[in-house]
């Protein structure tokens, strides 16, 4: 399965399908520029969720252990992203400034495990 992981405000080198997997469109950043094939912002984290982990009210344990449980709920949606990844090299972006503490990092974690 080919999936990477890339921050929408770096350089953009990627080839393949691109996927913006933020709940809020990235600030600054025009539909353009992004070049996304898809927007997937139901599959984000709750907004409950997210806010919690940014105000430190959670874990990234907590916050990988409850988002893992919302995306059982998106598992139909998810799978033919997860179909596509075998067959050619999906891009998850995501406009956090940590790149091993977000939510992109847990949805590659998901669909490696729907494989």
């Amino acid at each position: 399965m080919a999936i990477r992981l890339e921050r929408v405000y770096d350089e953009s080198g990627s080839k393949g399908y691109r996927v913006l997997v933020d709940r809020v469109w990235p600030r600054g950043i025009s539909k353009e520029a992004l070049a996304a094939d898809e927007w997937l912002k139901d599959v984000a984290p709750s907004t409950q969720l997210r806010k919690d982990f940014h105000a430190g009210e959670l874990s990234w344990d907590e916050f990988r252990r409850g988002y893992l449980a919302e995306l059982k709920d998106h598992r139909d949606t998810l799978r033919p992203l997860a179909e596509r990844a075998n067959r050619e090299t999906v891009t998850l972006l995501y406009s956090a400034k940590d790149d091993e503490h977000n939510n992109a990092v847990v949805l590659k974690q998901y669909l490696n495990m729907l494989d």
